[in-house]
């Protein structure tokens, strides 16, 4: 069974800084374009940025450009968003996803709220 299990979530102040993880299991992880998704509280799911499978290629939302950092581990089955100069509106769960045997996962999320 494909999981996918995100954490290091918090409630931070206004241009604070978290690292978030995802570890994940059950498919190819090296060969998989690799997603984090967000979702605030009432609102739709938000794509925020992928990464390629071997993280030479990675594509942000306009709005985390240049603050957001997306990376993975392949040799630990690990991806990481990596969150700097967080603004409020970036709260949400976040989640990872992949795409996979042509089904889409994500797994369990982690709360991440900014405020002061």
């Amino acid at each position: 069974d494909v999981q996918l299990q995100a954490s290091g979530g918090g409630l931070v102040q206004p241009g604070s800084s978290l690292r978030l993880s995802c570890g994940a299991s059950g498919f190819a992880f090296s060969s998989e374009d690799l997603s984090w998704v967000r979702q605030p509280s009432g609102k739709d799911v938000e794509w925020v940025a992928g990464i390629s499978p071997s993280g030479d290629r990675t594509w942000y939302l306009d709005s985390v450009k240049g603050r957001f950092t997306i990376s993975r581990d392949n040799a630990e089955k690990i991806m990481y968003l990596t969150m700097n100069s967080l603004k409020p509106e970036d709260t949400g769960v976040y989640r990872c996803a992949v795409n996979t045997a042509g089904k889409y996962y994500t797994g369990q999320g982690t709360q991440v709220t900014v405020s002061s």
